[in-house]
């Protein structure tokens, strides 16, 4: 998949929230030795019938208590389906589909050799992730041969993946929010627990008040010019 057919996707996914085989168990503590996620039944690796885009979600440890952190699993995997179902609804992008025809979106760790099958990589509530060393190879393998990673949130195991880099801002007159539709700034998105809490007429979207008062989206570049990974940070542009 070409990168602009990947920054149409990521267009079509902020301009929607500006307007509103034997399956392998995973299962990861997520802070330290204490509690631990389940998906029995969740198949870890590409899904589908091997053709067409499938929403690829990095599946990580959790080493940091986070509040209202959920690790890997955030908005999983209403996130996941619904950038799918949109994609397909507003482009001409073939997805990736079960047998039975519902959306086919994976689960990926960062050591499965399906993930040079995913030219689209998602973590969510990075915060939280501790990475092994052989997981920091892979992602820099992966990235090196041309795969794009969005993380919601910058923190440091970022920087052991791209130790070098150079993070800047993304403005609004950047190409990708213009490659479907023109998105004139980047929304902060509360999580929908606290859009629950406060009500749909309140306009406090911070939800750790000053620390998180505006919302960014930054970009990785590598040494040709090709963005690499993009980061979204205080906003939870997934929640739309």
């Amino acid at each position: 998949m070409r990168i602009g057919r990947l920054l149409t996707l990521v267009s079509a996914l902020l301009l929607l929230a500006v307007s509103a085989a034997e399956a392998q168990e995973i299962r990861f503590g997520p802070f330290g030795g204490g509690g631990r996620y389940s998906y029995r039944g969740m198949p870890e690796g590409l899904q589908g019938d091997g053709t067409g885009f499938s929403f690829c979600r990095l599946a990580y440890r959790s080493v940091v208590r986070e509040a209202g952190g959920q690790g890997w699993t955030t908005d999983f995997p209403n996130a996941d389906n619904n950038l799918m179902f949109r994609a397909e609804e507003l482009t001409t992008i073939g997805m990736a589909k079960h047998p039975n025809g519902e959306l086919a979106y994976s689960i990926v760790l960062a050591t499965n050799p399906d993930l040079y099958r995913c030219p689209f990589l998602f973590a969510s509530d990075v915060g939280t992730m501790g990475l092994r060393d052989e997981e920091v190879v892979a992602l820099q393998k992966y990235l090196e041969k041309g795969g794009f990673l969005w993380v919601d949130d910058f923190q440091g195991e970022l920087l052991r993946v791209v130790p070098d880099a150079e993070i800047v801002d993304i403005t609004p007159e950047h190409p990708m929010l213009s490659a479907m539709y023109r998105v004139k700034r980047i929304p902060q998105i509360p999580s929908i627990n606290w859009w629950y809490r406060l009500g749909a007429g309140d306009e406090d979207t911070s939800e750790r008040g000053a620390d998180s008062t505006t919302p960014h989206m930054r970009a990785v570049y590598d040494s040709h010019g090709r963005m690499i990974v993009l980061i979204t940070h205080n906003t939870d542009i997934a929640d739309g």
